[in-house]
């Protein structure tokens, strides 16, 4: 097995980091003439899968073949999916609660304030989280068991996020449910199975890119990710905005709060 090319990787990465800048460039300008910052949740997913290709097309020649088009392959179907599904969900629609909440104490220029507390934060945060595509492209050892069980993981995220946030649109369909609390299909056994289905994605990517040195020096960037939807800005802001309506107190009692796992009985 060859040796980790440390200088190509290093020199790869002022282009990802200003392909991270491109697409955060292009979310502002979308999101400031529309007068709605919440597109940059549009632009989360596809902006990994800019990242990837870019890694993708200066490892060639570098990284094994293999490895290179699974670690294309699989962030690019996450990503592209989650973009076209916030994209739809999102269509027509105002800010979201969660930004206007975050923006409210600009002083001065709303968007200049939105540059920092957004922007920012979500293009370092990418940069980071994709460390793992991105050593994993450069890698140069043969895929073997672990890239197997990494996909099969992957697999398993990628069904619970797009079966989740499917049952979840399909619910939010009929206005009689409007205020109800969605407690069947993959929502009965973890109440947050989109989130639970990104984490499960990211620990699948990083054990693809793990399996070759020094893809397991990465392990910061999954687990940034999953505490994030865990703990950070997913599960926990979800679960206040959900708190208020009727019987969530009760579905709270019964399912898992992340991790699927059949509901308890009271």
């Amino acid at each position: 097995m060859s040796p980790f090319p440390l200088e190509a990787f290093l020199a790869s990465l002022p282009w990802t980091a200003l392909g991270v800048v491109l697409v955060l460039a292009v979310t502002y300008a979308v999101a400031v003439g529309q007068a709605r910052h919440s597109v940059m949740d549009v632009a989360w997913g596809p902006g990994f899968v800019v990242v990837a290709v870019i890694s993708f097309v200066l490892s060639a020649g570098e990284g094994d073949g293999g490895r290179r088009v699974l670690l294309l392959v699989l962030a690019g179907i996450w990503g592209i999916r989650l973009g076209a599904h916030i994209g739809r969900r999102a269509r027509g629609g105002h800010e979201d609660p969660r930004y206007v909440a975050l923006l409210k104490g600009a002083r001065g220029s709303r968007n200049a304030y939105a540059l920092r507390r957004v922007y920012l934060p979500q293009g370092l945060v990418m940069f980071f989280v994709s460390l793992t595509i991105q050593v994993g492209m450069f890698a140069t050892g043969p895929l073997g068991p672990l890239a197997v069980a990494g996909s099969a993981v992957w697999l398993i995220g990628f069904i619970f996020e797009s079966v989740g946030d499917r049952q979840l649109e399909q619910f939010k369909s009929d206005p009689a449910r409007k205020g109800t609390v969605l407690n069947t299909g993959l929502w009965r056994y973890t109440r947050h199975p989109n989130y639970f289905g990104d984490a499960a994605v990211w620990a699948g990517l990083f054990l693809v890119a793990a399996e070759s040195w020094p893809g397991v020096l990465t392990v910061l960037s999954p687990a940034l990710m999953i505490w994030t939807l865990a703990a950070k800005t997913g599960k926990p802001l979800t679960e206040k905005a959900m708190s208020g309506r009727p019987g969530y107190r009760e579905y709270v009692q019964s399912t898992s709060s992340f991790i699927p796992w059949p509901p308890r009985r009271h």
